[in-house]
């Protein structure tokens, strides 16, 4: 029996774990919209970002979810979140090697200097530096609460510490 491809994914990890990456891939592979979590909290503008009101930020994302077919990444599992994780068919947590993400974090802050990656905000040395501590935070609090708050879907948890994982899961 053939197993059906899941149409609203939410991908989660930490910086510099290849959410984003897997996002466009699955994106691409799957024929699926996907939705960077950073830019349902922000509106994005030439001019610098705003943060939307929790109002704003909640709609969005719901305007989202209740759209037929979706992959949402992003590092967010605080409340706000939750609604996601209920209707997705699939998470997938990217428990991506700490050293990696590190790298990762470095090459991505060297190459959008050199102007060869673009990303939606400024990459500023402070957005360097913090994503470093976001990676901590992630992997010392985030990680823990992600799995105490949401371990309740283990049925549709994928947890992933390799691109094989993936390629596993969908071929």
């Amino acid at each position: 029996m053939k197993k059906e491809i899941p149409k609203r994914i939410h991908i989660i990890g930490s910086v510099g774990s290849g959410k984003t990456t897997l996002a466009k891939e699955l994106s691409s592979k799957l024929n699926v919209p996907f939705y960077e979590l950073d830019n349902v909290v922000w509106k994005r503008f030439q001019s610098g970002d705003i943060r939307r009101t929790d109002e704003e930020r909640e709609d969005y994302l719901n305007s989202i979810i209740h759209s037929k077919t979706w992959i949402i990444e992003g590092v967010h599992n605080e409340e706000w979140v939750t609604n996601s994780f209920q209707n997705a068919e699939l998470i997938i947590f990217l428990d991506t090697k700490y050293s990696i993400r590190t790298y990762r974090i470095i090459k991505r802050f060297v190459l959008q200097q050199l102007g060869v990656e673009k990303s939606h905000y400024k990459p500023t040395t402070e957005i360097f530096f913090k994503m470093f501590k976001w990676n901590r935070h992630f992997e010392k609090v985030g990680k823990p609460n992600f799995f105490n708050k949401f371990g309740v879907y283990n049925d549709k948890l994928l947890v992933v510490t390799n691109k094989k994982c993936i390629e596993n899961y969908f071929n």
